[in-house]
């Protein structure tokens, strides 16, 4: 019974999509004219444009929470400064790749990156802040945005100053 219905369908076919054009007028996909626009782009006349009304400066709680970013960085950056002298004379003693030496010279330089972690997440979190203000506010730098940019400058200081030390002892290091 399904051979004799499946032969009858490509007979039935051509039938079929007769019918689906049939003959008649089908709307045009053109503009209509309700859909043109009409009228000039030109300002009206005599009407005074009004200043922006000054923005709302940083909330207490973003400024608290900036400062207390900046301090988590102050802190990490005092212990960063704080192990630097040992990272650099385990440097300066280094020996061959490899040697007791060398070994301690590499776990001091790890210790050293290890210590400016707390600024590097200080960093992100003003970064993210930084994100969120000026997507609220694309086309304006708000003092929020404002507030936020100073704070990621200060931290970003301490974390390139950082940078520069863990990159010169790394290159002092044998291998």
């Amino acid at each position: 019974m399904f051979r004799a219905k499946a032969r009858l369908l490509p007979a039935l076919l051509p039938m079929m999509a007769a019918a689906c054009s049939t003959a008649g007028s089908y709307p045009s996909l053109g503009l209509r004219d309700f859909e043109r626009i009409d009228g000039s782009a030109t300002p009206v006349a005599g009407v005074a444009e009004l200043p922006a009304p000054p923005l709302p400066p940083a909330s207490a709680d973003l400024v608290t929470r900036l400062d207390g970013l900046v301090a988590v960085a102050r802190d990490a950056d005092l212990q960063f400064q704080t192990n630097r002298p040992a990272a650099e004379r385990a440097v300066a003693a280094a020996g061959g790749i490899a040697s007791d030496s060398w070994s301690s010279a590499s776990v001091a330089l790890a210790r050293l990156e290890s210590s400016r972690s707390s600024a590097m997440e200080a960093l992100a979190d003003l970064d993210a802040l930084y994100v969120d203000a000026r997507t609220a506010a694309p086309l304006e730098e708000t003092p929020s945005a404002k507030a936020i940019a100073a704070a990621r400058d200060q931290v970003d200081g301490l974390v390139a100053a950082q940078d520069k030390v863990i990159e010169g002892l790394a290159a002092r290091l044998p291998g």
